[in-house]
Order: C-alpha cells, then sequence, then structure tokens
C-alpha cells in the first residue's frame, strides 16, 4: 500500500512538473499563429489517445462508453460543453505564453482552486466554512489590485482559472474517465480542426511533403497535451485527493519562476501583492479543511447558538 502511494505521488508530481513546463514547449512554436497550435492539439492528441486505447486494451470499452454516451443526451450536451471550455482554456494558454503572460497564466491556475469552489457553491450547492468564505475575499482582493494598480483586468487569468474549473465542474457532472473523456473530447473537435489546419491556414498544412522542425513539434503537442494527463490519472488513482491539492501548486509555482526568471516579464510590487493574496487565500483554504480549524469553527458557532438561544 505504502509503495503503491510514493507511486502515485511520483506520477502526480511528474504530472504538475510537465505541466509547469509547459510554456517553455509553447514559447519554441510561438511564431504559429495560436489558432493553427489549437487545431494542431487537437488533432495529434487525438491520433496519440487512440494509439495509447488500442496498446492498454481498451479501444472496444472506449467504443461501448462512446455508444451510451450518443445516446444520453445529458451526457453528450455536458461533454460538448466541456470540449468548448477546454478548447477556450488551451488556446488562451498557447496566446498568453506566446504574448509575455506566462506570469498571468501562472496567476490563473493558482486562482483555479478557488474558482472551482465558487462554482460549486453556485451549482452544486456545496457549503463552505467561515475560513473558506475569507480565502475566496482575499482572492478577489488579489485581482482587485491588479485592476486598479496595473490599469487593467488580468483576462487572461481570469479565462485560464473559470475555463478550467467549468470543465471540472462538467467532467465531475458527466463523470467520464480520463482517457475517455479526452478522447472523446479531441474527436468531437477533430473535423474543425482539420478543416482548419488544411484550408483555412495554407502556411502550415497538415499533409505538407517533408517533416519540418516547426510540424515536428505541432505533433508533439499531441504528446505535451496526453502524457501529464495519463501520469496525472495514475497518480489520482493511488492516492487521497487531499494530497493531489497539494501538489496541485506545482506547476503554477514552475510557470512562475519561468515567467519571472526564464523570460524576464515585469513582475512589480503590485504583482507581488495581488500573488500574496492568492497564496494566502489558498493556504487557508488548504488548512481550512484540518481537523484544528474545523474545531475552531464548530467551538465559535456552537457558542453563537448557544448565546442567542
Amino acid at each position: 500500500m505504502k509503495n503503491e502511494q510514493q507511486l502515485g505521488i511520483s506520477y502526480a508530481m511528474s504530472a504538475y512538473l510537465l505541466w509547469g513546463l509547459l510554456p517553455l514547449y509553447w514559447k519554441l512554436i510561438d511564431t504559429v499563429p495560436a489558432d493553427v497550435v489549437l487545431a494542431h492539439r487537437i488533432i495529434w492528441s487525438f491520433v496519440l489517445m487512440t494509439v495509447i486505447l488500442f496498446c492498454l486494451h481498451k479501444f472496444e470499452p472506449f467504443l461501448v462508453e462512446l455508444k451510451t454516451i450518443m445516446t444520453s443526451p445529458k451526457q453528450l450536451l455536458g461533454l460538448l460543453l466541456a470540449t468548448i471550455f477546454i478548447s477556450a482554456n488551451w488556446y488562451t494558454y498557447i496566446w498568453a505564453v506566446a504574448n509575455d503572460l506566462v506570469i498571468e497564466t501562472s496567476l490563473g491556475y493558482y486562482m483555479n482552486p478557488l474558482v472551482s469552489v465558487l462554482l460549486g457553491i453556485i451549482f452544486l450547492k456545496e457549503r463552505l466554512s467561515i475560513w473558506q468564505i475569507i480565502a475566496l475575499i482575499l482572492a478577489c482582493l488579489g485581482v482587485m489590485n491588479m485592476v486598479f494598480n496595473v490599469g487593467h483586468v488580468p483576462w487572461a487569468a481570469l479565462m485560464l482559472a473559470f475555463s478550467f474549473a467549468f470543465y471540472g465542474l462538467l467532467k465531475k457532472v458527466v463523470n467520464v474517465g480520463a482517457l475517455t473523456g479526452l478522447t472523446i473530447e479531441t474527436l468531437l473537435l477533430l473535423p474543425f480542426a482539420l478543416l482548419y489546419v488544411q484550408f483555412f491556414k495554407a502556411n502550415v498544412t497538415l499533409f505538407s511533403s517533408g517533416l519540418s522542425v516547426e510540424m515536428a513539434l505541432l505533433i508533439g503537442a499531441g504528446v505535451a497535451t496526453a502524457v501529464p494527463l495519463l501520469l496525472f490519472a495514475s497518480g489520482a488513482r493511488r492516492i487521497p485527493l487531499f494530497m493531489i491539492g497539494f501538489l496541485q501548486y506545482i506547476a503554477p509555482t514552475i510557470t512562475l519562476i519561468l515567467g519571472v526568471f526564464i523570460f524576464q516579464e515585469p513582475f512589480t510590487k503590485v504583482h507581488l501583492i495581488s500573488f500574496m493574496f492568492i497564496w494566502s487565500a489558498l493556504v487557508l483554504f488548504s488548512v481550512a479543511k484540518t481537523k484544528s480549524f474545523m474545531y475552531l469553527e464548530t467551538k465559535y458557532f456552537t457558542k453563537k447558538k448557544s448565546f442567542e438561544g
């Protein structure tokens, strides 16, 4: 059991490490328009996922699940919406990296868990503790600090946080496995991606003669998409959810380091203050689930109710 957990930690950490380093890959092809990169990412992700399903002898179960989903309007609609949100997330991330907004992408993925909690309240009627409410307020203050002091709304960060949070919410409702989900999502987009690359962007065609470095990198986008997901899926099955919750901050931390020290993006005092608000919110949100904080909250409200009674 202990070995399985250690293996799970290794898989999950590897996934988050690769996700954190992903801006380095997108920078290699930042001369290619983000919409073209997105189309290739969809195409080659589908190809790779199909190969993986065959290799794992899961293609027939995949076809059975696909047939079930196609006959269920609720599941199909949920996957269609999930596909739209993950596409928006991928496009925003690729575009932001190409436009020197790596630090902002880091902010977006730090905010993502808090946005997911907010959506859980709105759509799943989940309840929050007083500490988690304070954490959300701190996150909002961090965003507002950038709006008022930098002079613009961090649209890329907000788009990344909300699109991925909605994607996670829909996947929770539809309840489809990681392998099946990504394969179906890319399958739904595949016809549009093929048409777009072949006919609307002739300078980077899919079936061009020869394999340039640029084309090889575009094909590699499928690997960059699928491999971390497979590692994450393998890790998530072996370790508890709270551990995933802590490990997920590896990726945006690496991305932030890349943005500041490798890509030399400006990191001002305003950025630092905003990040400190977000970091404080994440720390408070994480420890709010511990027994000590839950005890303090229970004790406080019990006293309050007794006094009011």
